[in-house]
């Protein structure tokens, strides 16, 4: 069973959400990248922390962090915090089996099961510049276009427009400068609404970042998750990948 000890460091799997010099003003942690594939198994081996913060992950150049990931870590005694993206996601979808979700986005996909996944998602720079932004979540538009109409700053038929305007617009391509002057608006008005912008994915990573000691401080006394079960096709997915399947049996399982 891994070391959840309150010396056991916790490993924020973080990307475009939040940028890192930020994140380690607010919580001393091990940073690491975008979780993927078989990165919590390999962190966990790594640097046998007390808890993980999962914020941000990948899902196109490798396959995205697996379920089964998430309940072997927590049945190690690991405590397992998502939040704003990727990690309000998976959390949202765990929770009956002990993954602690916080932030508006993690409430978000607890009520509307079936909202879109690239809600959250955002097209990024590459690791060696810390993963910047290039396009808007949905979610943050969504919260943009709410607070701008609230303000009197756009009309309610303008903010329908808006948001029918980024639905139908691919992660990869939503800018809130392009969405708005797609309706015409000129570059003064422009300007000023940008400065509006919504950053509710980075509301919640600083959340999570603020609340992680005591989250895990909370939970760590807890029983582990016991629905971890291995099978066939996780094992298989973890050779595809390259990683040593046999990792998954290193540890002392509470079953």
């Amino acid at each position: 069973m891994v070391d959840a000890s309150e010396e056991g460091p916790i490993v924020v799997f973080l990307g475009p959400t939040l940028r890192l010099a930020e994140a380690e003003r607010v919580l001393d942690a091990i940073y690491v990248h975008p979780a993927a594939q078989g990165d919590i198994l390999l962190a966990a081996h790594a640097y046998r922390p007390r808890a993980m913060v999962l914020i941000d992950g990948q899902f196109e150049d490798r396959p995205a962090v697996r379920h089964k990931e998430i309940l072997w870590a927590m049945a190690q005694g690991i405590v397992v915090i998502g939040a704003a993206s990727m990690g309000a996601l998976r959390a949202a979808e765990f929770s009956e089996f002990g993954m602690i979700g916080v932030g508006l986005v993690y409430r978000w996909y607890r009520r509307w099961r079936l909202a879109p996944d690239d809600a959250v998602a955002v097209l990024s720079g590459p690791a060696e510049l810390g993963f910047p932004p290039l396009t808007h979540a949905m979610v943050d538009l969504q919260r943009t276009f709410a607070k701008l109409s609230r303000e009197k700053l756009v009309t309610a038929e303008e903010r329908d427009i808006f948001t029918n305007i980024a639905r139908n617009t691919n992660f990869r391509e939503r800018r809130f400068e392009a969405i708005i002057r797609d309706t015409g608006c000129d570059k003064e008005r422009l300007k000023a609404l940008r400065n509006e912008v919504v950053g509710q994915k980075r509301q919640d990573a600083l959340l999570a970042l603020r609340n992680a000691r005591a989250l895990a401080t909370q939970h760590s006394a807890g029983p582990a998750s016991n629905a971890w079960v291995a099978t066939n096709t996780f094992v298989r997915d973890l050779e595809a990948g390259g990683i040593d399947s046999r990792l998954v049996n290193t540890y002392k399982l509470n079953l």
